[in-house]
């Protein structure tokens, strides 16, 4: 499985975000702009609670288990496998969500004396952050279920060339 790309959740945070401002002064200038909702940030909070937690958890257990503590409990590497997709599908949502709410959020920027407007301006804010959040529990958790790496593949136990 691949690393997590900076660059490419980056990528999809920009292009979602140019898109969603381009969305939002379309569909303001035809009619009436849709809310964001209260519970966007809210839930993806605890997405990035439940990969934060996750990852200490594996951390911890794979810390006892190399320390061979008698009640240490092992990992199993199916549920380290799953844990590792969940944080690669909630970082690559989380970076489209974000971008959409961020996009939303700057076209919000240009109203924020009408009341309505400002809080979904906050709600869009709050939206990004919970989104990075989500990002950093997901690539702290791929590193901590990262295998280490095996020194036949890199080189390492080959003559060295002249």
């Amino acid at each position: 499985m691949r690393e997590l790309r900076i660059r490419m959740l980056a990528g999809v945070f920009i292009v979602a975000g140019v898109l969603s401002w381009a969305g939002a002064r379309l569909w303001n200038s035809v009619g009436t702009l849709p809310s964001v909702p209260l519970a966007a940030p809210i839930v993806l909070a605890l997405i990035a609670v439940v990969l934060l937690a996750t990852a200490i958890s594996i951390r911890a257990r794979l810390k006892a288990q190399r320390e061979r503590r008698p009640e240490a409990k092992g990992v199993d590497p199916l549920m380290a496998a799953r844990a590792v997709v969940f944080g690669h599908a909630s970082a690559l949502v989380a970076a489209l969500v974000a971008g959409m709410y961020g996009g939303t959020g700057v076209f919000l920027l240009e109203s924020l004396d009408i009341p309505a407007r400002r809080d979904q301006a906050i709600y869009a804010g709050f939206s990004v952050l919970a989104g990075i959040a989500v990002i950093a529990a997901a690539i702290f958790l791929e590193r901590v279920c990262k295998l280490p790496e095996d020194d036949e593949h890199n080189g390492a136990g080959a003559a060295p060339t002249v």
